[in-house]
C-alpha cells in the first residue's frame, strides 16, 4: 500500500499542478509571457564636458586665468521597445540625447548596438535601428481611439535597471499637459502603475497586450503618477521622420517658446542668412504670436506648424516687434524649396574646410580625410555646443566624412532626423559629440 501512495502522489501531481497554473494564468500573466521579448533594456553611454577656472596663486589671479576642459563619462538606463521584426526601436528623446554610445539588450540576454534613425525633441521620441541586421520579436502599435479613464493597463521597463520589470495600474487621465523645466508635453495618457527612473521608452499596454503608448515620465513631487505618449502621437512622429520623401520646410529662424502672461509666442532668436525668414523681413526678437489667424496654445509643438506649411500654399503670420503689429504673408514653396547651404556658418557659427597642408600643419593632424573646423565664434551655437577650431570631423551619424562637401550632405539629413552625432579628433584624442537643432524652424 505504502509503494501505492509513493507512486500515485507523483502522478497525481503531475496531473493536478499544471491545472493549478492554468488557474492562476492570470491576463497580465499572458500578456507579459507574449510581449517581454519584444521590451528591451538600453543603456548609453554619456559624456559631458566641464570649463573649470583654476587660480594658481593670489598674484596670478590678479593678471589671468587658466580654463581646463574636464570630461566626464557616465551611464544612463532606459527602456524601450521593437516595433519592427529588422530591429527598429522605439525609446525617448532625453535618453539618447547625450549619448555617445547606445547598447539595446533583450530578455534573453543577447545585446547589440544600435543607431539613430531620428529624433523628436517635442514628443521625447526617438527611433533607433539595431545594427547587424536579423530578425528580433516586436510589438505592433495599436491606436486607440477608445481609451477609458480607469482602464486597466501594463507597465513593462527597465527601472533602476531591473530588466522586465512589470507593473499595472489604470488609466489616471487622458490629454494631460505636462511641463518640464521649459518644456510642454502635450496628450499625454496619466496613468498611476509604477513608474521609476529608467522606466522611460517602456512600453504602455492595455490587458489584451496592445501598446498602447510609450512611458515618457514620472512626476517626481507625486507617487502614482507616471505618464505616456499615446500611439496616435507615436504614429504620427514615425510617419513624419521616415518618410524620406516628405520635405521639412525650413524658414530658417532658430525661436524659443516664452510665455507673455497669458499668450504664448515664439521668439526669434536667429535669423539664418539668405533664408526665406530673411528675405520676408523678420528679424531677431521678433514674436510670433498668430499663425493663420490661429494663436499659438500652451502644447503647440513645432512639427505641427511644420505641417500647417506643408498644407496650404500661403502662410499668415502676426509678430510683435516691440509693441507694433506686423503681419507677414509667406509663400510656402519658398519654404520647401529652401536648401540652406554653408551650414556650417549660417547653423552653426563655425567654418568648416577640406584638409589641405597648412591645416594638418597648423592642427598636427594625421589623418587622410575628414573636414576641418577652422574658426569656431565664441558664443555661437557650434562653440557653445563643444565644437572647437582644430577638431577634425570623422563622421556624422556614423557614416564618414571625407570633405566638406559630405559635411554639408550629412548635415542636410540629421536636420530632417533632429538628430546629429559628430565623431571628432581633437589633439590625438577621439570622442563623439551630441548636437540638436529642435529650435530650428
Amino acid at each position: 500500500m505504502i509503494g501505492f501512495k509513493l507512486i500515485l502522489i507523483p502522478l497525481l501531481t503531475q496531473f493536478f499542478l499544471p491545472l493549478t497554473c492554468l488557474a492562476r494564468e492570470t491576463p497580465v500573466v499572458k500578456v507579459v509571457r507574449r510581449v517581454s521579448p519584444a521590451i528591451v533594456n538600453i543603456r548609453t553611454e554619456e559624456i559631458t564636458r566641464e570649463v573649470h577656472n583654476k587660480e594658481e596663486s593670489m598674484l596670478r589671479k590678479l593678471f589671468s586665468e587658466i580654463h581646463e576642459e574636464e570630461e566626464d563619462f557616465y551611464e544612463n538606463i532606459g527602456s524601450g521597445v521593437v516595433i519592427h521584426p529588422r530591429g527598429i526601436v522605439l525609446t525617448n528623446e532625453h535618453l539618447i540625447s547625450k549619448a555617445i554610445s547606445i547598447r539595446v539588450r533583450f530578455i534573453n540576454g543577447k545585446e547589440y548596438e544600435a543607431d539613430v534613425l531620428g529624433c523628436d525633441p517635442e514628443f521625447d521620441l526617438a527611433i533607433l535601428k539595431i545594427r547587424n541586421g536579423g530578425e528580433f520579436p516586436y510589438l505592433k502599435l495599436k491606436k486607440r481611439d477608445d481609451l477609458m479613464v480607469g482602464e486597466d493597463v501594463i507597465v513593462i521597463g527597465n527601472p533602476y535597471g531591473l530588466s522586465s520589470s512589470v507593473s499595472t495600474g489604470v488609466i489616471s487621465a487622458l490629454g494631460r499637459n505636462l511641463r518640464v523645466e521649459n518644456k510642454v508635453f502635450a496628450n499625454l495618457i496619466q496613468t498611476d502603475a509604477a513608474i521609476n527612473p529608467g522606466n522611460s521608452g517602456g512600453a504602455l499596454l492595455d490587458f489584451e497586450g496592445n501598446l498602447i503608448g510609450i512611458v515618457t515620465a514620472v512626476l517626481g513631487e507625486g507617487k502614482g503618477i507616471g505618464f505616456a505618449i499615446p500611439s496616435s502621437d507615436i504614429e504620427y512622429m514615425i510617419t513624419d521622420l521616415l518618410e524620406t520623401k516628405r520635405e521639412r520646410p525650413i524658414m530658417g529662424i532658430f525661436v524659443e517658446k516664452i510665455r507673455d502672461g497669458p499668450r504664448f509666442s515664439l521668439l526669434v532668436k536667429k535669423v539664418i542668412e539668405k533664408s526665406p525668414a530673411e528675405k520676408y523681413g523678420l528679424q531677431k526678437g521678433d514674436r510670433i504670436v498668430e499663425i493663420n489667424n490661429k494663436r499659438l496654445k500652451e502644447g503647440f509643438k513645432l512639427k505641427n506648424i511644420a505641417d500647417m506649411f506643408r498644407e496650404k500654399d500661403h502662410v499668415l503670420l502676426k509678430i510683435l516687434r516691440g509693441d507694433e503689429e506686423h503681419f507677414l504673408r509667406i509663400h510656402v514653396k519658398d519654404l520647401i524649396n529652401f536648401k540652406p547651404t554653408n551650414l556650417d556658418e549660417r547653423l552653426l557659427d563655425i567654418r568648416v574646410l577640406n584638409i589641405s597642408p597648412y591645416s594638418k600643419l597648423k592642427y598636427k593632424i594625421k589623418e587622410k580625410k575628414g573636414a576641418i573646423v577652422s574658426k569656431a565664434i565664441k558664443g555661437g551655437i557650434g562653440y557653445t555646443l563643444g565644437i572647437r577650431a582644430g577638431d577634425l570631423i570623422l563622421k556624422v551619424n556614423n557614416v564618414p566624412v571625407e570633405s566638406k562637401e559630405d559635411f554639408e550632405r550629412l548635415m542636410l539629413e540629421g536636420i530632417k532626423k533632429n538628430y546629429l552625432l559628430y565623431q571628432i579628433v581633437r589633439n590625438k584624442s577621439t570622442f563623439f559629440l551630441p548636437l540638436k537643432f529642435e529650435n530650428l524652424l
